[in-house]
């Protein structure tokens, strides 16, 4: 019996390739997340943000996303650290491939972050900046320690670091802000030194400086906050 070809129609078509377009749509790669780089606090290391690095880890980042700086606490906020960060943040948007990171930082580690995106040119590299327990201006416990350690001079309340950072406007730029403070908090004196002009500024409770980097209510704040 002698076979009969059928025209292929446009119709026909069509509805061959349907199935293999939705394919495609179906297996599209997520959005690539914008790097986080987690800042630690005085005579601290990277090692404190390993409870809140699991919970963004939970929350789907990988490795490749998350990094966090290590640097001497010892040195000048202005004339040594906020280069040295803005040093790593070109690292990191070039080993990512990213325009912008967010930040996370820990007490001492908010002024210098603050003076990168206020003088370092962070305003065009930072796309979310959060401040857990930052002597955002100043603490008078630092005075304890302001005559042999730089980075407690520049915490000490009018110092040379936080008048600059208290000059004009507290949160430049279209970086978005957020602090995290608490009234418990036996280093931040007053508590409320954390809050800036600008910021979305969030009552911890009643916690101790070190516990708003393992509070399970903070983490999640920050993670709501830079995925805003």
């Amino acid at each position: 019996m002698r076979r009969t070809s059928v025209p292929l129609t446009l119709a026909a078509l069509a509805a061959l390739l349907t199935p293999l377009t939705t394919a495609r749509a179906d297996t599209a790669p997520e959005a690539v997340r914008t790097p986080v780089i987690f800042v630690h606090g005085y005579n601290a290391d990277p090692g404190v943000w390993g409870s809140l690095r699991d919970d963004f880890k939970a929350s789907g980042y990988t490795d490749g996303e998350l990094f966090s700086w290590g640097y001497d606490t010892g040195k000048s906020v202005n004339e040594v650290l906020s280069g040295r960060f803005a040093a790593y943040v070109e690292e990191v948007r070039a080993r990512t491939g990213a325009a912008k990171v967010d930040v996370v930082a820990h007490s001492f580690g908010s002024l210098v972050t603050r003076w990168y995106v206020k003088y370092g040119g962070g305003t065009g590299t930072v796309a979310h900046w959060a401040s857990l327990a930052g002597p955002n201006h100043g603490t008078a416990t630092a005075w304890a320690c302001a005559a042999w350690s730089q980075a407690c001079r520049d915490m000490t309340p009018g110092s040379y670091v936080q008048d600059g950072l208290a000059e004009g406007d507290e949160t430049p730029g279209d970086v978005a802000h957020a602090t995290w403070w608490s009234g418990c908090d036996e280093v931040i004196n007053p508590d409320k030194s954390v809050l800036l002009d600008g910021a979305v500024n969030h009552a911890a409770g009643c916690l101790k400086h070190n516990d708003l980097l393992g509070d399970d209510g903070v983490s999640q704040g920050v993670r709501d906050f830079l995925g805003g």
